[in-house]
């Protein structure tokens, strides 16, 4: 497997959430009403998943591995363009997640807002992932070299397996805090 088909697989995960956000914006438009545990949900998992394990991966390790390469003015562009969107979609989650806040506060505008922080991704990430998955992730595996594309998988699991121990200990570290036993 070239180190692109695990990033791939991801996005699979990310469509299937992609999913879930369209059927919660068809049920907002409906009632007029958001569910906050499923903004909460849609963001730990856009915040963890999507931005910190997948983007993470793109921009740490396969991102940064391109841009020593001699990329053609194409594939620079589009890996700009990729990285720019990343930015756009973590700005977006993190005004989510503010907007559900004042909704729970109490102020019914914030649904307006959740509901445009929803279509934003909406639009943003199947255009995104289709940009990766057909244009992007392929053509760039030429740049690499047989060692180069099994070294880059290993660093990928390396990643996942760090990052699991991050989030686990992030976990404890956020309930003893609400227990109030921290260490």
């Amino acid at each position: 497997m070239m180190p692109v088909g695990p990033l791939m697989i991801e996005h699979r995960l990310i469509e299937r959430m992609v999913a879930l956000l369209r059927a919660e914006l068809k049920r907002i438009e409906k009632q007029g009403k958001v569910d906050p545990s499923f903004v909460d949900t849609a963001v730990d998992f856009f915040r963890f998943y999507a931005d910190r394990c997948h983007h993470g991966k793109e921009e740490d390790i396969l991102f940064a591995e391109l841009a020593s390469k001699p990329l053609s003015d194409e594939h620079r562009a589009t890996m700009d363009t990729l990285v720019e969107q990343h930015v756009f979609a973590r700005r977006t989650v993190g005004q989510l997640l503010l907007d559900k806040d004042r909704l729970v506060a109490g102020d019914r505008k914030a649904i307006e807002s959740i509901r445009k922080g929803i279509r934003a991704l909406l639009d943003l990430y199947p255009h995104h992932i289709e940009m990766e998955d057909k244009q992007f992730f392929l053509p760039c595996m030429e740049y690499f070299s047989a060692d180069e594309r099994e070294e880059m998988m290993h660093r990928f699991a390396d990643f996942d397996r760090k990052l699991i121990r991050e989030r686990y200990r992030i976990l404890i570290e956020e309930l003893e805090e609400q227990r109030g036993q921290n260490s």
